[in-house]
């Protein structure tokens, strides 16, 4: 047995045993190379018990020790050989069907794929007919229009009852004709909807410059590079018939109406101006802009094949170069469709993919929350984890360069493979993660992290996911983005990262100093902080609260005390948290929802790093032991991340594991501190001191 102390950064505090589930038969992991769980066929590691509670320990600290021995067996049971975590990123049925319509498109889908993924698609129906894009949501209606073509291509008979059904719920939602621009653009590809009226997207746009409004880089990472191959088809107009119509699923009626006075109606007047132009573009400067886009795309494949290593631009980056005159042998389509097997889960009879992966997300939260929990920097477990993080640092250049070209490169991406797009939020986590493991290579790639962080601040002081002050409204404005997010601006979770990683590693710093003010300008009225990438106001205030307390904001202030306040009268009757993704649309909801463990835990995190010793932290870890497996996991149907807020929506399946080891660790380090009758710790005091006041000052 080995004992581990430190101070409430949350180093190492912990009695390790020797036990452990990893090697048992059985343990099965995701391997990177296929999409399909796999037997390990030796242990990864010598996994260790954690036991942080004294011998003896009764009561509710007793409980929460058994839950945190059990939830880390178990976490450390699904590291993968090469030291990586990676949970399924689940979200909905668009991403299986879009699947068969893009093979479709190509001449590649075969039946033995059609059927698997009908099969999971029609498991996913609702018993109104409707598909959903979160686990207990409303009916969506492109996400229903796109399901049910995808069954049609299946074979399933419009006069089936659940085909009658999801049809007559399109047509009641007015059909096919107020589906998404993405569903019709879908639909175009087909001859199932006329191009002519969809919004003009021309490829001339490629050749915008940098500091032209509405160029390909004042949209998000994400959207441009989904934009760019969209004016490719969309110049090309193609069509390949389906050997059905859809004529069940419409209304006769025209989509939208008037643009209301404003933006929308200029935008409406030039989306009229350049489809004139569409009709008869300059033939030279159209071939050259075709060129131009699709080079652009080629040079953005990542090393697997994928673009973004997310689902929208890698399928239309295919049926844009498809039509440009990129054959299926050629090496770029033959490595950008086999790469989507990576990304294809079969399971039972039914196949369905991934929107994206996220192992270094995954794994830099599950050594935090390990490391929460009290392993030692040295373990065999963390030292794997951090030599793989440190394999998959990014050394060079990408699109966020176009906004800091003199700013050198460091940092991490979220995916096995994105090395053109690093992101703020993964660098921070990873920061937070690799500077408490004793590799001895964490330092020089911490601080490249640091340096490169700090510089794609956006100048309010705060911090995007993928680029710095990338906030043109105007892009939001046209009629192309009727879905989900196309900038990437500031938001307070990030921010947040940011700033607890800066208060360990630059304290006193203005790069500090300016998110703390960010943060403290971006809290709502209320006292909570809204959350860009997690649901919502708990994940926002659950990341910034421990975050200002780190920098230097003093836990008995007026920010902290407000969150505090909003988090006890949002926590549920059984003592647990919960915000339902309909928060993002319905204030109503905001704070509202089913308990969750990921939740649950993001509360905690908050009132644990404001000092509460209160009902409500106790009933929040009662909640959490009381509800976990006997396999030491926790379920979570419930999604609690977001891709687009209110659009698109992720259940991440390692956060119902990752983020209750932290809390439970965090829990019972303070617990053993004041049943030791020990004031704040040595490192908290050096911290605070070297912050100094300037953070926790008011904001001007």
């Amino acid at each position: 047995m080995t004992t581990e102390t430190a101070g409430d950064t949350g180093e190492a505090t912990a009695t390790t045993g020797t036990t452990g589930v990893a090697g048992v038969a059985g343990a099965t992991a995701i391997a990177p190379a296929a999409g399909t769980a796999v037997p390990l066929a030796t242990p990864v590691i010598a996994a260790s018990a954690v036991t942080i509670a004294p011998a003896g320990t009764t009561g509710l600290a007793g409980r929460a020790a058994l839950a945190l021995d059990a939830a880390c067996e178990h976490l450390l049971g699904l590291q993968s050989p090469e030291g990586w975590w990676k949970g399924e990123l689940q979200t909905n049925v668009t991403m299986d069907a879009e699947d068969l319509l893009l093979r479709e498109f190509l001449g590649i889908r075969t039946e033995e794929d059609t059927a698997a993924a009908a099969r999971w698609i029609r498991s996913e129906q609702r018993g109104d007919g409707t598909w959903a894009t979160f686990h207990g949501g409303p009916g969506d209606l492109s996400t229903t229009v796109e399901a049910y073509t995808a069954l049609r291509l299946a074979g399933d008979p419009p006069d089936a009852a659940h085909m009658r059904a999801a049809a007559g719920f399109v047509r009641d939602m007015g059909g096919v004709e107020a589906a998404r621009v993405f569903t019709r653009i879908w639909l175009a590809l087909f001859g199932r909807w006329p191009w002519e009226r969809l919004p003009a997207l021309p490829p001339e746009m490629i050749f915008l410059p940098p500091w032209f409004p509405l160029n390909v880089y004042d949209w998000a990472c994400w959207a441009r590079q989904t934009v760019v191959p969209l004016t490719v088809v969309a110049a090309h107009r193609p069509v390949r018939p389906l050997p059905f119509d859809l004529d069940e699923l419409r209304t006769g009626r025209r989509p939208g109406g008037w643009p209301r006075p404003g933006w929308e109606a200029a935008f409406a007047a030039l989306d009229r101006v350049l489809r004139r132009y569409e009709r008869r573009p300059v033939p030279g400067l159209r071939r050259a802009a075709l060129r131009r886009a699709a080079e652009w795309i080629v040079a953005r494949q990542e090393a697997d094949g994928s673009w973004g290593g997310i689902q929208p631009p890698w399928v239309y980056s295919l049926i844009a170069l498809h039509l440009q005159g990129y054959h299926l042998d050629h090496p770029v389509m033959r490595k950008g469709v086999g790469a989507l097997d990576r990304f294809t889960i079969r399971d039972g009879g039914t196949r369905r993919l991934e929107a994206c992966q996220s192992p270094v997300w995954d794994t830099v939260l599950a050594v935090n929350g390990l490391l929460d929990a009290g392993l030692p920097g040295d373990h065999p477990a963390l030292l794997r984890a951090a030599g793989w993080v440190l394999a998959e640092e990014i050394r060079g250049p990408g699109d966020w360069s176009v906004r800091r070209p003199d700013l050198p490169p460091g940092g991490w991406a979220f995916e096995f493979d994105n090395d053109g797009y690093p992101d703020i939020d993964d660098t921070a986590e990873a920061v937070l993660a690799l500077r408490r493991v004793r590799h001895p290579g964490v330092r020089p790639a911490v601080d490249r992290a640091v340096r490169w962080m700090t510089g794609m601040a956006s100048r309010d002081g705060g911090y995007g996911a993928f680029d710095a002050d990338n906030t043109r409204v105007l892009c939001t404005k046209l009629p192309f983005c009727d879905f989900g997010e196309v900038i990437d601006p500031p938001s307070a979770d990030v921010t947040a990262h940011v700033a607890e990683a800066l208060a360990h590693e630059a304290p006193g710093s203005p790069a500090l100093r300016r998110a703390v003010v960010w943060l403290l300008r971006a809290q709502e009225a209320d006292g909570s902080w809204f959350g860009r990438w997690g649901v919502n106001h708990v994940y926002g205030t659950g990341a910034v609260v421990p975050a200002l307390v780190a920098a230097g904001v003093r836990p008995d202030g007026p920010w902290i005390r407000r969150a505090v306040t909003w988090l006890e009268r949002h926590q549920n009757a059984d003592g647990g948290w919960g915000e339902d993704l309909r928060s993002y649309t319905d204030p109503a909801w905001i704070g509202r929802g089913a308990s969750t463990p990921s939740q649950t835990a993001w509360a905690l995190l908050a009132l644990l790093a404001a000092g509460e010793r209160s009902p409500s932290v106790d009933r929040g870890v009662a909640w959490l032991a009381d509800h976990q497996r006997p396999d030491g996991t926790w379920d979570e149907p419930y999604f609690t991340g977001t891709g687009f807020p209110g659009d698109f929506s992720i259940n991440y399946h390692l956060y119902r594991l990752v983020f209750p080891v932290s809390a439970l660790g965090r829990y019972l380090r303070r617990e053993r501190r004041a049943d030791a009758g020990s004031g704040p710790s040595p490192d908290r005091a050096d911290r605070e001191r070297r912050a100094g006041a300037g953070s926790g000052e008011a904001p001007p």
